[in-house]
Order: C-alpha cells, then structure tokens, then sequence
C-alpha cells in the first residue's frame, strides 16, 4: 500500500458533499461511504483501488490518497494516480469566478450557499462517459444504472485486494469483441448492444480518439462530429461531454430530469420544452453546464 496527501487543491471544495452521488453506488465498483470514497482505477496499466479520505476542510481543502494493488506501485505510478484523482474530482478547477459570474441570480446563489464548494465528478476516460450515455438514452435512470453495473461486472476486468473482488470499468478492447447476444442479455436493447460493440471497434482499431476531442474548444463542433456515428445524436453527446470532458458551456436541454429541475427552480414546476430550457439557461452564459449540475444535485440533495 502507498499513502500520500494532494493539498494543492483549489479552495473551495467540499469532497464529501461532491462524493455523495455515489452513496448509492456499488461497493465493488465506486463508493462513497462514511466520509470514504473508492474505485478501482486503471493507472499505467495497473488495476489499483484508489481509497480517498478529506482531512481538510472546505476553504483549506487536503485529501489522503490509498493506493492498493496486486502489483507494485512505482513512483510514476503514484503520480499518475495523483493525476487521474485531480482530473476526476476536478480539484484543480476554481469555483471562484463561477460563482462571481452568478451571483445576480437570486435563485442559483442560494442553492449555492446551501452546496458551497461542489464539484462535479467526472469519468476517468471519455469512453466511460459515453457508453453511459448511450445506455441511459430514453431509459429511467435507475434501469441504466442496474444495467451498467452488469456491464461493468460482465467485462470488466478484476482485482481482488484485501479478500475482496473489485471491478474496472471495460476497455474498449472487451467491449468490441462482445456479441449482441452478451450485451443484450445485460439488458440493452438490440439497438444499443449494436452502438456500443460498434463504437468500441472503431476505439480498438484506431479509428477514434474519443480523448482528443477534450482539446476542442468548441463543444458544438464535437457534437456535430459524434453525430457522425451510428448511435451517437445530440442528447447523447450532451451528456458525454458534461461527465467526461469539464466542459461547463454545455448542457442537455433535452434530457427529461434536467428539464424537470430547471421547471422546478425556475419555472414553477410547469412542463418545459427543450427550447425553454435552453432560453432559461442563456443567462448562464458559459456555465450553463455546471448550473444544470448544481440544479440536478440541488433536487437530489432535496434542497427547496
């Protein structure tokens, strides 16, 4: 095991209020629980459980790092792990000028009082985000999240630490030589068993680089390049592109939930369209995407 500290943190963050999203989550996969947070992560090729603890504090935030593995952790391999913790729970953002920028929006800044120093959480990979996306498409949310467990636990590879079997997400690598059959039987529709065995084809070969596409700088040029693919429309790459690229300009205005908490919050609760949503969220400027996060949490949170 190797222990170390990340203090160079960009105050304020809360980690314990940014993890509770996974406070339902599986313990073999990614957990939050009892001020502790876990995941096994793929770091230089290395499977690794990745234990992450606050012993900071909101304004002088500084995280303890776990790091278990079968196989031996290098000091480059601390580093990276340091890496990918920061690139996750986006430590090195500022929350500072978002909040500056909103602070005219009565409604907005007193949720924000009440989830001061949350950050959203994103994917280790793009991939992941997508393969999300794609399994969430016209689903309730808790169907898709039972089912990409299954997906995780099918293909995943797996680490046993401390007595106790762990699950990475797939590489693209196992999910393109997964039949429809397998994917199907996981409860994806033939349809989206198709998208996801084709898409990571085309990662496997070589044909795309769904990580390149975080150098972008326009998020409606990537979602006019993915809807390219079979499988791959609007709402999809919305999504994608708020949990797995840090890009706060976008949002899914189409998406059902999101549109539920916009109405919620700033619409009396009266049924929106995807295009009142997104008048709505104009004055939001570039932060329409972490807005919507923080709406989206403020309805799990149950703050009114």
């Amino acid at each position: 095991m190797v222990e170390f500290t990340i203090v160079d943190i960009e105050s304020p963050y809360d980690f314990d209020l940014s993890s509770k999203i996974f406070s339902s989550g599986d313990e073999q996969i990614a957990k939050y629980d009892k001020s502790k947070y876990w995941q096994i992560l793929r770091i230089n090729d290395k499977l690794m459980l990745v234990v992450i603890r606050s012993i900071g504090t909101v304004e002088k935030p500084k995280l303890q790092i776990e790091l278990k593995s079968n196989k031996e952790i290098l000091d480059e391999d601390k580093k990276r792990a340091e890496e990918v913790v920061c690139s996750i729970f986006n430590l090195k953002f500022d929350l500072k000028p978002f909040y500056e920028a909103l602070k005219k929006d009565r409604i907005f800044s007193r949720l924000a009082k009440e989830m001061y120093g949350l950050k959203c959480v994103t994917t280790p990979r793009v991939f992941e985000a997508l393969i999300y996306s794609i399994a969430e498409q016209q689903i309730s949310l808790n169907v898709a999240l039972n089912i990409e467990k299954r997906l995780i636990k099918n293909f995943g590879d797996t680490s046993k630490i401390d007595n106790k079997t762990f699950y990475a997400f797939p590489d693209p690598n196992k999910l393109a030589l997964g039949t429809v059959k397998q994917l199907r039987a996981l409860g994806l529709t033939f349809r989206k068993a198709e998208y996801i065995r084709d898409i990571s084809r085309l990662i496997a070969d070589g044909k795309l680089d769904l990580e390149e596409f975080k150098n972008w700088d326009n998020s409606k040029d990537i979602t006019k390049e993915l809807c390219k693919i079979r499988g791959i429309g609007v709402w999809t790459t919305e999504m994608m592109i708020m949990r797995g690229m840090n890009k706060w300009e976008t949002m899914a205005a189409d998406d059902l939930g999101l549109r539920r908490c916009i109405s919620h919050y700033y619409c009396n609760d009266k049924k929106i369209s995807g295009d009142e949503a997104r008048e709505t969220a104009e004055k939001w400027g570039k932060w329409k995407g972490l807005v919507s996060f923080y709406l989206m949490m403020a309805e799990m949170f149950e703050i009114q």
